[in-house]
């Protein structure tokens, strides 16, 4: 616990999602702020968060407004221009009003080093919280090592070498801080992105969402390019056109560039009464899918980002004692474990055919949902990654003896 006289003064930077709907940010921001340090986050407006300014929990929120949601060379020019100057305006704005000491970076993009980088200069301690690898993410959408990928490598070293500390959500990122990064590893911490049961609320399922139908496939994520949903959609045609399978409906909460293509796709493969697509909703509408869902699903691409990536999803669905279907990627099979079948990588046949294999098994079912939720209560949920979480800050502080 900080002591009150010397209260350490945190500044949280985050741009592809609003607080605090961006759960790994909020879940941090809570645990320093319960730990004695005074939190301010800024990050960009959106859907249920549309305030300038807002304080919850004893956090102020400072948003922005972007002017769209990136898709493309120039419209990432666009918003990441666009919120970068937001972010230096705003963090003037913190300064003179609330103070920092730390500046907490969390990408995508790998741009926010050039505020820490400037306020470094004067004296501000910069931290560098790892979720996304976007050299592999940009290699995956475009399958080329151009200009922009170089230019992205190089975005990522000048970070880690202005970070004092960086935090990676698992292991192959802490690999990736140490080697490409040329980090120190004393000074790369793991900090896993663990579920909050106290939200993650297992409650009565609601049978309407089976729109009249014997089972639910349930998703919550985005709807990337780098999701899979189109894999999924693929599925879904081969189990009720192939296999004749009428008694199953597909329930999917989330937004995200791709959601208009993807509800377009579905008309076009002739599933759209067998899919229901939500949208972002509020927490209690995710519960009663997720918790409505005979069996949840995660059609990541196998590409090498996915590959090297921890899925809040996975672990979400663990929580809610649901058994997963996956492509074999290597942290999702560290995360799930015996929670989860494995197809074969990028094949839509072999995904439904585990999906079948399940609703038709309920026992294996039930045993697959049991050892999930039982790793989150004993070893994945958020209260265990919280020590390492403040090991990070304390590690960011000891140069100065405070």
């Amino acid at each position: 616990m900080v002591s009150a006289g010397k209260q350490r003064k945190v500044l949280i930077i985050v741009e592809n999602l609003p607080s605090p709907f961006d759960r790994r940010v909020w879940q941090e921001a809570t645990t320093l702020h319960q730990h004695g340090y005074q939190v301010s986050i800024i990050c960009p407006t959106g859907t249920g968060c549309e305030k300038k300014h807002e304080v919850i929990d004893g956090i102020h929120i400072f948003r922005h407004s972007l002017p769209f949601e990136a898709d493309g060379a120039i419209g990432y020019l666009l918003e990441y221009g666009t919120a970068l100057f937001w972010e230096f305006y705003l963090s003037f704005k913190v300064l003179f009003t609330r103070g920092f000491d730390v500046i907490h970076a969390c990408n995508p993009p790998d741009l926010i080093f050039i505020v820490g980088g400037f306020f470094r200069l004067f004296g501000k301690r910069f931290l560098f919280d790892h979720h996304d690898i976007n050299p592999e993410l940009y290699e995956a959408k475009f399958g080329r090592r151009d200009f922009f990928w170089k230019l992205m490598i190089w975005c990522e070293r000048l970070t880690f070498k202005l970070a004092s500390v960086s935090i990676a959500t698992n292991e192959s990122y802490k690999k990736i801080a140490v080697e490409r990064g040329g980090m120190d590893p004393e000074h790369v911490h793991v900090v896993r992105s663990g579920p909050q049961i106290q939200r993650l609320r297992i409650i009565d399922p609601v049978p309407e969402l089976k729109r009249g139908r014997r089972f639910l496939v349930g998703y919550v994520g985005v709807m990337g390019k780098q999701e899979g949903i189109d894999y999924l959609l693929r599925a879904a045609r081969y189990i009720i056109h192939d296999l004749g399978r009428r008694d199953i409906h597909f329930g999917l909460v989330g937004s995200g560039t791709e959601l208009d293509e993807l509800r377009y796709y579905m008309i076009e493969l002739g599933i759209a009464e067998y899919v229901t697509f939500t949208g972002r909703v509020p927490d209690q509408e995710l519960l009663e899918m997720l918790n409505t869902a005979d069996v949840c699903v995660n059609p990541d691409v196998a590409n090498e980002m996915n590959d090297k990536s921890t899925m809040n999803k996975i672990m979400e669905y663990m929580a809610l004692a649901k058994p997963i279907v996956q492509f074999d990627l290597t942290e999702g099979r560290f995360s799930a474990q015996q929670a989860s079948l494995y197809a074969a990588k990028n094949d839509e046949v072999d995904l439904a055919k585990k999906i079948i294999q399940l609703l038709d098994n309920p026992e294996l079912c039930k045993q697959m949902g049991e050892f999930g939720r039982n790793r989150v209560l004993n070893e994945l949920e958020w209260k265990f990654e919280v020590p390492k979480l403040l090991r990070a800050y304390d590690d960011l502080f000891s140069d100065s003896g405070e």
